[in-house]
Formats: C-alpha cells, structure tokens, sequence
C-alpha cells in the first residue's frame, strides 16, 4: 500500500516474493503467488521494493537490513542462474503493464470523475514499468522498443493528469524524484460533473 507505507509490510512482501520467485521465473505466467494476502508476485514488483527498501536503509533497523540482504542475495541468484528466463519475463511484464494502461485512457475520455478515482493503480503500473526499464538497462538488454512503448504510453498519461503533490505516502517521497518519476507528482482533476469530455 504506497498510501500508507511501511518498511515492514514491504520487507515482508519482498521476501515472500524472492522465496517464490522459483519456480515463478521459469513458468509461463506472467503473475505468480508469494502467499495468502499478498500482492501479485512479478519480477518487477519485487524490484519495486527493492528499491525502496535500499533507499529507505539508512533508516531500518539490524534485523531489517540482515534480511534485506537476504532477499536480495535471493534475488541476484536468481537473476544469474535464470538469466534468460529473468530477462524474458521483465520484457512481457512491460508490455503487459503499458497495456493495461491503454482502457485506462479509455475510460478517461468516457467519465473524467471514473479517471480521477482509478488513477493510483495506473500510477503503480508506470512506477514498476520505470523499474523493469533500469533493470533491463543494467543487464544491457536492448530497451528501445520498449521505451519507445512506454513514450507513447506517457504522452496519454499527460493529456489526462496536472501536476499536484506527491500522491503517495510522504515516507516514499525521497526515493521517487519528480525528474524521473513526474507521474506520482500529477493526478487527474475532479470534474464538476460527470459530463464526456
């Protein structure tokens, strides 16, 4: 929940996350299970709090950062040993992520006040999109298409929001940049009325 952020929660989600990653990372599923009540397990949104978690260090206690450590280690073997597969499924996440951000602007066009209230999950999508894109950086795997995807995707997002303050949890605020992460500085406006624009 990045309305109310803690350390805790996303640790716990990380490691139930990195314990299942195998055998996630070689089945043809794009969404796997960490455990019961928790969020959907993807590479990417295991790289979601792992980044948060790192930038948030300086501030956690031993035990945190022993099992940070942990999941992370987890992770990078992972990464090694299931290098292709790895690879593979960040590729299919993104495209899978961008599109599912295509009915979004749909439903933007039909009801303003429907986008105004369904857009923290589409800010999610983007953020974890922004991740996956790093990742692939990192592991020098060709990105240009998917930029070129996701520039397109954000040209649609920017005719639907105006800037605002950061809209999740004022904890995150340092570990997402305006610069590099506009889309959690904006949000659609609340119409008056409910009129097609």
């Amino acid at each position: 929940m990045e309305l109310t952020y803690t350390i805790e929660r996303d640790l716990h989600e990380a490691a139930a996350m990195a314990e299942a990653l195998v055998p996630y990372i070689y089945e043809d599923q794009l969404y796997g299970k960490a455990g019961s009540k928790m969020p959907s397990l993807t590479v990417g949104a295991l790289l979601l709090r792992l980044r948060r978690l790192n930038a948030l260090r300086d501030t956690m206690t031993d035990a945190q950062r022993e099992q940070l450590a942990k999941v992370e280690a987890v992770q990078q073997d992972v990464r090694k040993e299931w290098r292709q597969h790895y690879e593979k499924k960040l590729v299919w996440e993104t495209e899978s992520r961008l599109k599912a951000m295509m009915p979004y602007f749909e439903e933007c066009r039909e009801s303003p006040r429907l986008c105004a209230s369904a857009y923290l999950p589409e800010a999610l999508r983007r953020t974890i999109v922004a991740e996956i894109l790093l990742e692939l950086d990192a592991l020098n795997v060709e990105v240009n298409k998917l930029e070129r995807q996701a520039q397109k995707t954000d040209i649609q997002l920017r005719g639907v929001i105006q800037p605002c303050d950061f809209i999740w949890d004022a904890a995150l605020q340092a570990v997402y940049p305006p610069e590099s992460y506009w889309w959690l500085y904006h949000r659609p406006s609340e119409p008056m009325d409910d009129k097609p624009i």
